[in-house]
């Protein structure tokens, strides 16, 4: 589907705080994905915790595949996962056509890099796990900056795929 310039014009960009609001409601429910997945890994590979570091990493490799297809899968159908939906926001390119396959991996693979500060704390600094959790909220809190001084509230991994996150009729 292709949009004309007063379509696009008229294209209301997300609010950085519904934006969170939308992820916060993701991460509750990718978090019954997660749980099923490792669950089925786990007992299918007749693994048990504490993981040694080969089976961890494969179960890891799997959660990242799994999260990343769904993203890419709803982002390249519709534009928009079930919180999207729910929150009324999709994801589109910038002339706002639906994503291709090798934009939604972009976007999901850049998205990261509101993790990887809190990520790279814990792991260089070996940090317990509150003080990690408190790193990894920090470098999320300043890494959604760049939203509040974009006139189109674009984070970056939005800027560095061309993307956008827009409000839509529910």
């Amino acid at each position: 589907m292709h949009t004309t310039d007063s379509e696009r014009s008229s294209v209301v960009p997300a609010s950085l705080s519904l934006r969170v609001a939308a992820m916060v409601y993701e991460a509750v429910l990718l978090f019954g994905v997660i749980f099923a997945v490792s669950y089925t890994v786990l007992a299918s590979m007749n693994w048990a915790y504490p993981l040694p570091p080969i089976p961890r990493a494969v179960l890891q490799a799997t959660l990242f595949a799994i999260i990343g297809v769904y993203l890419a899968f709803c982002w390249t159908r519709t534009g928009q996962t079930l919180a999207s939906k729910a929150w009324g926001l999709k994801v589109t390119r910038h002339d706002g056509r639906l994503l291709t396959p090798s934009s939604a991996l972009a976007r999901y693979l850049l998205a990261w890099h509101l993790w990887l500060p809190g990520i790279a704390a814990g792991a260089v600094l070996k940090l317990p796990i509150i003080w990690t959790l408190c790193a990894l909220t920090v470098g999320f809190l300043l890494l959604l900056t760049p939203a509040i001084f974009d006139p189109k509230g674009r984070l970056l991994h939005d800027r560095w795929t061309g993307t956008r996150v827009i409000r839509v009729p529910a």
